[in-house]
Formats: C-alpha cells, structure tokens, sequence
C-alpha cells in the first residue's frame, strides 16, 4: 500500500509550497493570500524509489464557523488526518506559536496519528532560535525547513523515509495483494457512470444503491467474489467530480476514499459513459492509477445505449485518442450493466493485467532487447560524447520497474526514453500495467556520491 502524508496547517504557513517541493512540481497555487487552497490537493511524491501519496489540505482555523468556507475547510482537513498514515503539521517560524497551532498539537495528539512537526520559513542558523519557542507545545523534535528553498528538505525527507521504512518492517513488508490474497479490483469514474450496477453484475446481487441520480454512493463498497476459486475483492467508490472551490464536504472525502482505494487495488477499472463526451476529469481519474503503478482497464459502459453504427464508435475512439492516448496501453471492454454485454469478460481481463504487473523478465534476456533496440537505434551524442546505454535490469514489480545504466543520464533525450519505452512494449507488452523505466548513471568512483533519484 502507498502511504498517505497529509500536510496540515495554519493559512499561509506554507503548507503548498512544501507540497510542491516534496512533489517535484508547481502543482497547487501558491501565493501570499491566506486560504488560497481552498480543497485539498493530491500528488504522488517519490524520493529514493519510495513512493507516498501527498494530501495538501486548506488553512485550519480554529475560530472557524460551522457551515461557512472556514468551517468546511477545517471538516477537511480533519478528514484528512483522519484517512492519514503520516501527519506533517507546519508552522511559521516567524509568526512563531499561536493558539490555533496548539489546538492542531492537541488534535492531532488525540487522533494518534504518527506526525512530524516542522517548522517553515527558515531561512538560515540566525533564524534557529525561532524554532525554540515551539517546544513549549512538548513536541520531542522539530524539522527547520525553507519550504522555498529547500533548506533543511533533505532531513524532513529522511525522516518520512525511515518512518514508512519502520512502518513496513512492523507490517512484514508484505503488499495488501500479497499472493494468495487475491486480487483488489477498485471501480471508479465521474458520477453516475456505471459503478455500482456493474458491481451487482459482478457480484450477483443487489450490494450497492444504483440509481440515475448521481453521487449516490458515498464510503466506498467492499464485494468479495469467487472467481473460479480464485479470490477478488471489488471496490465500488464514490463517483470522482471536478473539483469546485465550494463543493459539499462529503464530496471532498469520496475523492480522498476513492484516491486511497486506487492506490490499494491491484487494478482500476475506469468506466467511461458512453453517453457522454470524455471529459478531462475522465483523464485525471485515469492518471491516478497511472501515478499509483496500478494496472488500468477502460470500460465503456452504457453501451445498450450507444448509437449504433461505425460512426459512434469511430467518434469514441477519437475521444479515446484525444483524451486518454497516455494510458493507451490500457485494454478496452465495452460493458452494458443492464443487458450483461462484455461483463463475463472483465474478471478474466482483470486475472491477465494483474498477472502483467508481475511479470519479470530476466536480465540476460533484457541486454539481448537492449542490443537490438540500440542496433535499431542510437541515441544521439551528449555535447559531442556518444552517450552508452551498457545494460538493463527489471527492478521490481507492480508495476514493472526497469533500470537502464548510462554514462550520461541527461544525455537520454527524452525522445530516446520513448522510443525505449514503445519497443519495450511491443517486445513483451504489460497489457494494461504502466512500465516505470529509470536511467541511472555509472559509478565512476567508489568515493563518489549516488544521487539521491534516479532519473525518469
């Protein structure tokens, strides 16, 4: 399972730009103005090939009034450390202690969640004797940190590190889906598209509310199913919208429950409404699971509804090329709920990209694929050096995970990367599973720092 760190704060202690540092990217809005992120936001974050799931939540106020956008967002944000593994509660060490951050200490004291307290806005040692004043809420340690420009990232990292490390140890390091488990099936999709009648196709009984009104699963629904003697949970989760700045609390939690079940699962079945254009919320649910390394099947339902003809079909899969062309190693299923069309064929296709996700290819076979394709193709030369691809290795599973070793990392051009990445793919296929292929330079020194990422 991927962790879930929630971040949790005042406004503007700098709880987004921690988020985008740890994530790699500028993907909330960052700004000067208190309350700026009003949902919480969702990235998958990857230090040392150890990946965790960020949850940025809004400004936690304690004066908030119920009902009212501060009374919503702090709902949010103790849903949020609720559906936590990790807490990372950030202060302002300029600001130095308010009441608002003791009442987050106290919260978080009697949820019992694991936290790391960290201090933002420390820019350099003349501003270390800021940080003091936050012991007095009996915390044993505190993280100093520029959130904006990186200061003290490295031990905060570190520290999140040895926990999951600790936390998988206690756990016996074994995966929900462990063999012999079973398989984890998470269904999700926009509201009203299909999840919950597929779900009583599948498990032969009336297990989840279907209605045509949508939004009306809320917590998802766990069903087990017998497979030909083998085990399958299917997860039925709440439909995923387009977030609004005001949206319903509830709705904020379907997403974080559904996100966590995507993260769970061995495979995620999309289903898209036939009935509908595909939207762009459509390709965000679909990059979850590609985030996730979780195996992808599309499932276009409702399709007793679709206009018969070549030219519907035709259109949809410009709308598949248009919007999802980045999962399209994903397999497709045309499903209707209501007639049984294409149901009896999701289960065995769920056992098969299941089954690709733990492919491994051993390593003597893997240099034999890399030879052709570098026969086929060289990369181009790396500021006049000719840049060497020496060998590949398969690194893990779930999803298939490969190394590449070069002499020049920044050399392999991203056009090469895929170009690797297609003739993989057409040489051993991973149906429906995402492939992760990392280039990591040479030694060339035994005294020589490793970097602390592989590069993607």
């Amino acid at each position: 399972m991927i962790p879930f760190v929630a971040i949790v704060g005042r406004p503007n202690v700098g709880k987004s730009t921690l988020f985008n540092r740890l994530v790699g990217r500028r993907s909330a809005l960052v700004a000067d103005e208190p309350g700026l992120t009003r949902d919480r936001h969702y990235g998958r974050a990857e230090w040392e090939g150890v990946p965790f799931q960020l949850v940025d939540t809004g400004g936690f106020e304690s004066d908030a009034t119920p009902g009212a956008m501060d009374g919503l967002i702090r709902e949010q944000t103790e849903v949020a450390v609720e559906e936590a593994d990790l807490v990372l509660l950030i202060w302002d060490a300029r600001e130095g202690i308010t009441n608002t951050d003791t009442e987050l200490v106290n919260l978080l004291r009697r949820s019992g969640k694991p936290t790391l307290h960290v201090a933002n806005k420390v820019d350099g040692p003349k501003q270390d004797p800021l940080v003091a004043e936050f012991y007095a809420t009996g915390v044993e340690r505190i993280f100093p940190v520029s959130a904006e420009h990186g200061l003290g990232i490295d031990d905060l990292i570190d520290a999140v590190l040895e926990w999951i490390a600790a936390e998988r140890a206690d756990a016996g390091a074994s995966e929900p889906s462990a063999k012999g488990d079973g398989i984890r099936i998470a269904l999700v999709g926009r509201p009203n598209a299909g999840k919950s009648a597929l779900l009583n196709r599948l498990a032969g009984a009336e297990r989840s509310i279907v209605s045509d009104v949508p939004g009306t699963t809320r917590d998802p629904v766990d069903v087990e199913i017998d497979a030909d003697g083998e085990r399958i949970v299917v997860v039925d989760t709440a439909g995923i919208r387009r977030k609004r700045r005001s949206g319903p609390v509830m709705e904020q939690i379907s997403v974080l429950r559904a996100l966590r079940a995507v993260g769970e699962a061995d495979v995620t079945c999309l289903l898209l409404d036939t009935t509908e254009p595909i939207a762009m919320q459509d390709a965000k649910i679909a990059n979850m699971a590609l985030e996730a390394g979780r195996g992808l099947i599309l499932i276009l339902s409702k399709a007793d509804l679709l206009v018969p003809g070549r030219q519907a079909r035709r259109e949809l899969d410009q709308q598949l090329d248009d919007r999802l062309a980045f999962v399209s190693y994903a397999p497709q299923v045309l499903l209707s709920s209501k007639t049984g069309k294409g149901v009896n064929k999701i289960l065995p296709m769920v056992k098969r990209v299941y089954a690709e996700g733990q492919r491994r290819i051993s390593t003597s076979e893997l240099n034999r694929f890399l030879e052709s394709a570098l026969n086929a193709h060289h990369p181009a030369a790396y500021h006049g050096r000719q840049v060497r691809l020496f060998y590949i290795t398969q690194a893990d599973t779930r999803p298939p995970t490969f190394i590449v070793h070069v002499n020049y990392v920044d050399g392999v051009t991203t056009s090469y990367r895929r170009y690797l990445q297609n003739r993989l793919r057409d040489q051993y296929k991973f149906e429906g599973v995402p492939l992760r292929i990392f280039y990591r330079a040479r030694e060339r020194s035994a005294n020589k720092k490793p970097q602390r990422k592989d590069r993607q």
